[in-house]
């Protein structure tokens, strides 16, 4: 009894996460379509408006951001990327791209949660010589094996495949993306999802339950962020201690 209350909280959150997932999309074409608005002439403009629409983002709300830089919404505010990097003790690096509006408000929130978690922001440029803007399509390798997903990466434009966190993730430039994922559409391969990423060039480990614990958690806050669009970072945890990170923020989590 007494299940309206846990029934609305998980509306709510569904609900939030899909605002939030229809806004990045809405951002990041309104950003591509500084460059030019005709997706035919635009390739960026044109993956992003197939991935929004992969994901249910109206085409009154893909127009709406196409119109903030056609001058046909006057009331438009400007969407601007800032990017934030830090480092977190043991040189493990985190990379934080926001698309916002008010970069009052998205520093200030950014700031916020850094401080909560004990680290400050480094210098623009600290972090983000390591990172490289790609494209990452996830394969459930339960459903297609990763030996005939490799043997079939090798006839597109694909830069890299690899098994990790149980997906067989394909990397690929941004231009590259819409090709490489017909392809395997046309191959009768299910893509799970595809998403923007940045790729580091090394990785660190975290090896101690305390500090993977606060990492963890601080990953999860900028992932709830509005602003924030993409969280990349360089750590490596193991399953083992993974799984114990998440047991106990699942223990410890208040429940309605």
């Amino acid at each position: 009894m007494w299940r309206g209350p846990v029934v609305q909280a998980r509306k709510n959150a569904v609900n939030a996460v899909k605002w939030k997932v229809f806004s990045m999309h809405a951002k990041l074409i309104a950003i591509a379509a500084q460059k030019w608005w005709n997706p035919e002439d635009n390739p960026t403009l044109a993956t992003l408006i197939h991935k929004a629409k992969k994901e249910w983002v109206p085409n009154d709300t893909i127009d709406r951001a196409i119109k903030k830089w056609t001058g046909e919404d006057k009331d438009a505010a400007q969407i601007s990327e800032i990017i934030y990097e830090w480092y977190a003790p043991g040189w493990v690096a985190l990379l934080i791209s926001t698309l916002t509006d008010n970069k009052n408000r998205t520093v200030s929130n950014v700031r916020s949660i850094f401080s909560k978690y004990g680290w400050n922001m480094w210098e623009s440029g600290a972090v983000s010589w390591m990172f490289h803007s790609k494209w990452v399509i996830f394969i459930d390798p339960s459903l297609h094996s990763y030996e005939s997903i490799e043997e079939l990466v090798f006839e597109t434009d694909a830069q890299d495949i690899m098994l990790e966190a149980g997906y067989v993730k394909i990397i690929t430039a941004p231009e590259d993306l819409q090709s490489v994922e017909d392809f395997f559409v046309n191959k009768n391969i299910s893509i799970f999802e595809s998403k923007l990423d940045y790729i580091p060039d090394n990785e660190m480990e975290i090896d101690d339950f305390d500090k993977a614990l606060k990492f963890t958690k601080m990953i999860e806050a900028f992932e709830e962020d509005e602003d924030v669009n993409i969280v990349s970072s360089n750590e490596i945890i193991s399953e083992e201690l993974q799984k114990q990170v998440d047991e106990f923020i699942e223990k410890n989590t208040f429940r309605t």
